[in-house]
C-alpha cells in the first residue's frame, strides 16, 4: 500500500490533537472539547456514518445551525472519506432541494427544527438535541479505523453563492484545503494565543476555511457562536474571552451604528479582519478612527479558491483603503483582458488565479468548468486593477459594471460616494434595463435618517463624473443578501419594473464622447 502523508483535512485537528492533547479546542454552549475529546469524538463519529451504510466518495448533506456537533460531523466525513456538502440552514423549497439534488447527497445531517423542510425521501440523520442523533452515539461507537482518504480525494462540495446564476459546487479536494489552511495562517498571523469567536455560519467557507479550520490547526481555543449576536460578541470581549474578530461588512456596520458603540471597552480586540463582500471605504475610515489600536486585515477570495486569496494587512492600509491586497502564500494572480493576454498595471481587467487551492471544477458542470479555467487559468469574474506593488483594487464584479449610454461604470465607486452620506446606512447600485441608456446607473439605499431621492443624487454628483451619478435612488428597508453578507444584486435587478430614468444630461456629454 502507498504511505499516507497526513495531507488531508482530519489529519489537521489529529496533528494539534497529538501536540496539545489537553488544550481546550472548542467551546459551544455549556460543552467544552479538549484537543483530545475533539479528535476522539471525530473517530466515533467517523465510524457512526460508515455505520450508515455510506461508501468514500458518497455525498452527504449538512443542513445545519452552527453547533459543535456541525463541526465534528465535517471532520468525521473528511475522516471516513465522505464528500460533505453544506448547506445554507436558510434555504428551503426548490432552493434546498436543489443542491440536494444536484450533488446526490445520499444523506442529509441535519437539527430536528429543520428537517421539516428537507425533501421527501430524503435520508436524515440529526446533528443533535435527539436520542438518536450523531452526538448522541458517539458514546457507544468505536473510533473509526477504515482506510486513510487520499490528499487528492474530494472532500467537500462548496456550492457559490449564486449572486448571479444557479448555485455551483466546487469540488474542493483534501489537498486544495491544507494549502488553503497554510496561506491563510501565514497572511493573517493566526496564532495558538489568539482567542477568536466564530459567529459567522460554518456552512459559509470564509468562516470555516480562513478561520475555525487554520486556528485548529496551530492550536488555538475556538469559540463557537450561534449567530452574529453583537451583544454577545461585544460581551466577550469586554470580559477578556475574545481578541479576534471576522466578520463580513454588514456585520461591522450593525456593531458600529450600535449606540453603545462608543461606550464599549474594546481594547481587548486585537485582530478585526473584514471580507466576503467588498468593505465600504467611508464604513472602515470610520471603523479605524474609532478603534485605532485595532489591526484590521481584509480579506479576499472566492468559493472557488478555498476561498481565500488575497489578504490586506494592517500595515497595508494607509493609501490604499479601497485596495484587496496582495496574492497569499499558494496564489498567484495576474489581471487579464478578454483574451486572455496581461494589461498593464493600473488597467481594468479580470483577475485570474493559478493555485493549488484551487478547486477541481464545478460539480457535474463540464461546460461551466470549461468556461471558468481556460488556458491553464481560472477566470475569477472580478474586474480589478493592479498596481507597481502588486496590490490588487477590486473593481466590480465583471457581470456587475454598467454600461450606461455606451460607457462603463463601476457600481462599488458610485456605492462608495453614497455611503460618504450621512443619512445612508447601507447602498447597492445597479445598471436597470432602459432604452436610452442601455443600462440606468439605480441604486437601492437603506436609510438611516431624512434624506430624498434629489438630494442623494445630488450628493453623487457633486463627487464623481455627472455620467455615473444615478439616474433612480430607491428607498428600500433592507438589501438582499446570501449568509455571507453578498448583496444578491440579481434580486435588485428583478425588485422592480424598469422606470423611466431622471431627465439627466447624456454621460457621453460629460466625458467629450460623439
Amino acid at each position: 500500500m502507498t504511505p499516507r502523508h497526513g495531507s488531508t483535512v482530519d489529519a489537521v485537528l489529529r496533528r494539534s490533537a497529538r501536540r496539545t492533547p489537553a488544550r481546550l479546542a472548542i467551546e459551544y454552549g455549556d460543552r467544552r472539547w479538549t484537543y483530545a475529546e475533539l479528535d476522539d469524538a471525530v473517530s466515533r463519529a467517523a465510524s457512526v456514518l460508515r455505520e450508515q451504510g455510506l461508501a468514500p466518495g458518497d455525498r452527504v448533506g449538512a443542513y445545519g445551525h452552527n453547533s459543535d456537533a456541525y463541526l465534528i460531523a465535517f471532520l468525521a466525513c473528511a475522516r471516513a472519506g465522505l464528500v460533505h456538502v453544506p448547506v445554507n440552514q436558510n434555504l428551503t423549497g426548490d432552493d434546498l432541494a436543489y443542491i440536494l439534488g444536484q450533488s446526490g447527497s445520499a444523506l442529509v445531517l441535519t437539527d430536528p427544527d429543520l428537517a421539516g423542510h428537507l425533501p421527501g425521501g430524503m435520508r436524515v440523520l440529526a446533528l443533535r438535541d435527539a436520542d438518536d442523533s450523531l452526538l448522541a452515539r458517539l458514546a457507544a461507537a468505536t473510533p473509526y479505523d477504515g482506510p486513510e482518504p487520499r490528499d487528492e480525494d474530494l472532500v467537500q462540495l462548496l456550492y457559490t453563492s449564486g449572486t448571479t446564476a444557479l448555485p455551483k459546487g466546487a469540488m474542493m479536494t483534501h489537498r486544495a484545503l491544507v494549502h488553503a489552511y497554510l496561506s491563510a495562517i501565514t497572511a493573517l498571523d493566526l496564532r495558538a494565543g489568539d482567542r477568536p469567536v466564530h459567529a459567522l455560519p460554518l456552512y459559509h467557507s470564509a468562516q470555516t476555511h480562513v478561520f475555525l479550520l487554520p486556528y485548529l490547526a496551530v492550536g488555538a481555543t475556538n469559540i463557537v457562536l450561534d449567530a452574529p449576536d453583537g451583544d454577545r460578541i461585544l460581551d466577550l470581549v469586554e470580559a477578556g474571552r475574545v481578541d479576534s474578530l471576522f466578520a463580513p461588512p454588514t456585520v461591522w456596520i450593525a456593531l458600529a451604528g450600535r449606540p453603545d458603540f462608543a461606550d464599549r471597552d474594546l481594547h481587548g480586540l486585537r485582530k478585526a479582519y473584514y471580507g466576503a463582500s467588498i468593505m465600504p471605504v467611508p464604513v472602515l475610515e470610520r471603523l479605524r478612527a474609532r478603534l485605532p489600536h485595532l489591526a484590521f486585515y481584509n480579506c479576499f477570495g472566492q468559493s472557488e479558491i478555498g476561498p481565500l486569496a488575497m489578504v490586506l494587512g494592517p500595515d497595508e492600509h494607509e493609501g490604499r483603503m479601497d485596495s484587496c491586497g496582495r496574492p497569499v502564500l499558494f496564489v498567484e494572480a495576474r489581471v487579464v483582458d478578454t483574451d486572455g493576454k496581461d494589461v498593464p498595471d493600473g488597467t481594468p481587467g479580470e483577475i485570474v488565479y493559478r493555485s493549488p487551492q484551487l478547486c477541481e471544477g464545478y460539480w457535474d458542470k463540464p461546460e461551466e468548468t470549461a468556461e471558468a479555467f481556460r488556458d491553464g487559468w481560472f477566470h475569477s469574474g472580478d474586474l480589478a486593477v493592479r498596481d507597481a506593488e502588486g496590490y490588487h483594487t477590486v473593481v466590480d464584479r465583471v457581470k456587475d459594471v454598467i454600461n450606461s449610454g455606451g460607457v462603463l461604470v463601476a457600481s462599488r465607486q458610485v456605492e462608495d460616494a453614497l455611503y460618504t452620506h450621512p443619512a445612508v446606512a447601507e447602498a447597492a447600485v445597479v445598471g436597470l434595463p432602459d432604452d436610452r441608456w442601455i443600462e440606468a446607473v439605480t441604486a437601492f439605499v437603506v436609510p438611516r435618517g431624512g434624506v430624498t431621492e434629489d438630494e442623494l443624487i445630488a450628493h453623487t454628483r457633486a463627487r464623481l463624473a455627472a455620467f455615473k451619478a444615478p439616474k433612480r435612488v430607491h428607498f428600500v428597508t433592507e438589501l438582499p443578501r446570501n449568509a455571507s453578507g453578498k448583496i444578491l444584486k440579481r434580486e435588485l435587478r428583478d425588485l422592480r419594473e424598469p422606470q423611466e430614468p431622471r431627465d439627466l444630461p447624456d454621460p457621453r456629454d460629460a466625458i467629450g464622447g460623439p
